[in-house]
């Protein structure tokens, strides 16, 4: 998703209302929901995870003091990495994800 702007809970509320819930995400889209969306044995990988899968590769916005714009980057954590490497290990459709070391 490329997100304009939004805070967490919004963006939680809003992928959950379009039917594509945060994998991980406790309260919009709970761990048995992101099984029926998997293969069976990829339960053990969801299961594992203590987080929602969301992260801001890019962050900016115009700093409140000198009016200047500001840009923050942020490499994908190592959690979500491994998470997309397992993932593509069970589906060929996921042959498009770009993991950078």
């Amino acid at each position: 998703c490329w997100l304009e702007t939004g805070r967490t809970h919004q963006i939680r509320v809003h992928m959950q209302y379009i039917g594509h819930g945060l994998i991980g995400d406790p309260v919009y889209c709970s761990k048995k929901r992101s099984v029926h969306m998997k293969p069976e044995n990829f339960l053990p990988t969801i299961e594992r995870l203590d987080r929602q899968l969301l992260h801001a590769q890019k962050l900016g916005f115009n700093d409140p003091q000198t009016g200047e714009f500001v840009l923050f980057s942020s490499a994908l954590p190592e959690d979500i990495k491994n998470f997309l490497i397992e993932l593509s290990l069970f589906d060929d459709h996921i042959k498009t994800i770009e993991v950078k070391a």
